[in-house]
């Protein structure tokens, strides 16, 4: 029953706290307790070219703990492409275009691999380095930390 009780109070700070997002002018909250992070964004915050009719309430988002960029011995040659800053993942320039890189592409160092949107900028993110792209880890419209990896590339 004690789990029950704790399931229904975690429930109800987070209705709290969607409640104030939807009545500040924040379009995004996060919050992490015990290696769990929880953020409630805006509907423009998770979605920047809302499609007509659109609902405009805000959404939630679980985000479980991000393991390290090398987890296995089979990963350990793939060079991990980090997000410089905190902000929204973008793959391609715009919604429907093609994505800047894809898995088993190359990639040349210096090439524009995604975009970051952070407090209404879009920033364009650069590889370091030159190679094959691996795996594309940060996923389109994710909310990415600074330092999360966003591509891992064999060089």
């Amino acid at each position: 029953m004690a789990a029950r009780t704790d399931v229904s109070e975690l429930v109800a700070i987070i209705d709290r706290l969607e409640r104030l997002l939807e009545r500040s002018a924040l379009s995004e909250l996060e919050l992490e307790v015990a290696g769990t992070t929880i953020i409630l964004r805006s509907a423009a915050a998770v979605d920047p070219w809302p499609m007509p009719g659109s609902d405009a309430s805000a959404a939630l988002t679980v985000v479980e703990p991000v393991p390290p960029a090398h987890a296995s011995a089979d990963e350990h040659s793939a060079h991990a492409v980090v997000a410089p800053l905190t902000g929204v993942y973008y793959r391609s320039p715009s919604p429907g275009a093609e994505p800047y890189v894809r898995a088993g592409g190359s990639v040349n160092a210096g090439q524009v691999i995604g975009l970051i949107e952070a407090m209404k900028l879009f920033n364009e993110i650069k590889s370091d380095v030159t190679g094959t792209v691996r795996r594309l880890v940060a996923g389109d419209g994710d909310l990415v930390k600074a330092r999360q990896t966003l591509i891992e590339v064999d060089v």
